[in-house]
């Protein structure tokens, strides 16, 4: 038993270099008094050598424990954020001190960055370093992993390192709120909250007419009945639920981000708008389905309420641009994963000509398609370095107004993002042409 204390020992601690020079000096001077006689010199080695021996007798067995903790691991970006990293002494004796590093990653920012801490822990009891900091950006940020070395016996004795994994934070995108007043170009549903075009149940008025045969009495109005000697009622428009399609274009990424402090690249903005519209559709009832477009096609479907808010945000931080992956294949994207009645709003920055074709095939396919430009001022803000920058700049941007130009002419509307209430105007004439193609089928 005692060897195989002896053995956990040695696993959870090592000598320090004061260990070495305390066995030295002790060892040389015995060894001077045996060769030369003078036995004056073992009284100077007792001290060196009594010392060190008190203090491996009251050596800890185990290495410190450590962990880290959030007051709230689910944040939205520029929240504060608390952390707190424990660190546990199981031993009946104490620890001279513990150095604490914490990796920080790159969006989040702690008081102290990831700079070491020393802390003292006395036998049997947990101590706590608090930090403070702040989640600057949008995303999944690991937190650590969080390593802690403890230093026993007088200096004598250094722990191997502790290590416990990282903590998953969760930083949710700023919402950027959107808001909407037009009705939706087609409803799909029986009930919910906006103005169908259609005659039912509802609180929006349409006129009065002649009673008919299924007419409710509780809607006659008398005053127009009397006047013109018929029977009448008052007819309301039908309150219908919409299925709105947030479709992602993750092809290339633009701008360095600046996290919500600075400046926003377009995956910001791509990433805060989707959000904010989906809030907003969600909030009235409307059921919502996400795409993401490059790279791999990721597809999250359609459905309503507050927990479906919350799986939206959770499939928002795992977008990524694709770079300079391929278009994905045609059978994994296509008209075919959109309904009919549904709105598709398509966030994209317009840099590449895939995109553009694939707002051109889903218009041609009879979908209602939205293309919210992600990029808008900022590509004016650009600045291409060398003596024919400006001239490479102005035929990029000709090469994009002819690109925006060839959309209008397929009908896909092509609106720059700008917060709320930015696509009131748009989804008016969307409105407008889904019931002038009711009207002629």
């Amino acid at each position: 038993m005692a060897e195989g204390n002896y053995r956990s020992h040695a696993r959870a601690f090592e000598p320090t270099r004061a260990l070495g020079r305390a066995v030295l000096v002790a060892g040389v001077l015995v060894f001077v008094a045996v060769l030369t006689g003078r036995f004056d010199l073992v009284v100077l080695a007792v001290p060196f050598a009594i010392g060190t021996a008190i203090s491996l007798v009251r050596r800890p067995g185990r290495a410190p424990t450590v962990e880290v903790t959030a007051a709230e691991p689910f944040l939205v970006e520029g929240d504060n954020l608390d952390v707190t990293v424990g660190i546990g002494n199981p031993n009946s004796t104490g620890f001279d001190l513990v150095v604490v590093r914490l990796a920080v990653p790159k969006w989040v920012r702690l008081q102290h960055s990831d700079r070491p801490y020393v802390v003292g822990v006395e036998a049997g009891t947990i101590a706590g370093v608090d930090l403070d900091g702040r989640v600057l950006r949008w995303g999944r940020h690991p937190l650590g992993p969080v390593v802690a070395h403890a230093v026993a016996s007088d200096g004598l004795l250094i722990s191997r390192p502790s290590e416990a994994p990282a903590l998953p934070l969760k930083a949710y995108p700023a919402i950027e709120h959107f808001d909407a007043a037009e009705a939706m170009p087609r409803a799909a549903g029986h009930v919910g909250g906006h103005r169908s075009r259609r005659a039912g149940e509802g609180g929006e008025l349409a006129g009065v007419r002649r009673f008919g045969p299924g007419d409710r009495l509780r809607r006659i109005d008398w005053r127009v009945s009397l006047r013109t000697r018929e029977i009448h009622v008052v007819s309301t428009l039908s309150d219908r639920d919409a299925e709105v399609v947030v479709l992602l274009d993750a092809l290339h990424e633009a701008g360095r981000s600046g996290g919500i402090e600075g400046r926003a690249s377009v995956l910001d903005t791509t990433v805060r708008a989707a959000a904010g519209i989906a809030e907003h559709y969600l909030h009235r009832g409307d059921r919502v389905a996400l795409l993401q477009y490059g790279g791999t096609v990721r597809h999250l479907r359609a459905a309503s309420g507050r927990r479906h808010y919350m799986t939206t945000l959770e499939w928002l931080l795992d977008v990524a641009p694709a770079g300079n992956a391929d278009e994905p294949p045609p059978s994994s994207f296509g008209p075919h994963m959109v309904q009919g009645n549904a709105l598709v709003m398509v966030l994209t920055p317009l840099l590449d000509v895939r995109s553009a074709a694939m707002l051109a095939n889903l218009a041609r396919a009879g979908r209602f398609v939205v293309a919210v430009d992600t990029l808008a001022d900022a590509s004016m803000r650009v600045r291409a370095p060398g003596k024919w920058g400006d001239v490479a700049q102005r035929l990029w941007r000709l090469e994009r107004e002819a690109i925006i130009s060839q959309l209008r002419e397929h009908g896909v509307p092509v609106v720059p993002w700008g917060g709320a209430g930015s696509l009131d105007e748009v989804l008016r004439g969307v409105a407008r042409v889904a019931v002038g193609r009711t009207v002629t089928t």
